[in-house]
């Protein structure tokens, strides 16, 4: 899953950033609010955190933009402000939630969790085949044993196995798992599939990570 924060804060952000990754997110920062907007727009965010106190544009105006837009990708704000009518004014506007500072990070992240339940499908767990992924401990699992992946690891097969049997381009994964800043060679995507693969075999799979030739990668049933 890839969150946006979108926090003005340096010190906060860069804190906000490693906790987001050691809970297996993928995450990009932004420090103002037209910054913010550019890259909601792009599409490839499951869930934005917001703080309402920005330069170039305030909080409150990238989620009235957003709305206005018709996304409705789900939305934190997370400000200093605590007021009633603060809170009101930001879920009147489209919010999802509402966090004041200062907070338990553990809060933070059960609220990013209940606004993207529904998109992620209630169920904590993933099966295609005989191979089952439980996105509340990042467990790779069959009847035979398990793995717990690491933060990119889990993203990629998390990706496959909410779309299986769609192909997926290497440049939407770096896109989705890697972000459009990232200065990673594109060739990381090969090395993380090759890591996938190998979990799989060793799991007695029945579905199989198969490359499309000039298009991307797929999970297809193994014996097909």
């Amino acid at each position: 899953m890839r969150i946006l924060l979108a926090e003005d804060e340096r010190a906060l952000s860069k804190a906000l950033v490693k906790i987001f990754e050691k809970n297996n997110y993928s995450v990009d920062a932004v420090y103002n609010g037209e910054d913010a907007l550019i890259y909601i727009e792009s599409g490839s965010y499951d869930v934005a955190v917001l703080d309402i106190m920005m330069p170039k544009l305030d909080g409150i105006s990238v989620l009235k933009e957003v709305r206005a837009s018709g996304n409705p990708i789900p939305i934190l704000m997370l400000t200093a402000k605590s007021e009633i009518e603060d809170k009101v004014l930001g879920l009147d506007s489209g919010a999802n939630d509402y966090l004041a500072k200062p907070f338990d990070t553990r809060e933070l992240l059960a609220r990013i969790r209940c606004i993207t339940r529904a998109k992620s499908e209630t169920d904590t767990k993933l099966t295609v085949g005989n191979i089952t992924l439980d996105r509340a401990t990042f467990e790779l699992s069959s009847p035979l044993g398990s793995f717990k992946l690491t933060n990119k690891e889990y993203q990629m097969m998390e990706f496959f196995m909410a779309n299986p049997h769609q192909i997926i381009s290497i440049e939407r994964f770096m896109e989705k798992i890697w972000g459009f800043d990232t200065e990673t060679e594109i060739n990381v995507v090969w090395v993380y599939i090759s890591y996938l693969r190998k979990k799989l075999t060793s799991l007695n799979a029945d579905i199989q990570i198969k490359a499309s030739r000039n298009a991307g990668y797929s999970l297809e049933n193994a014996y097909d």
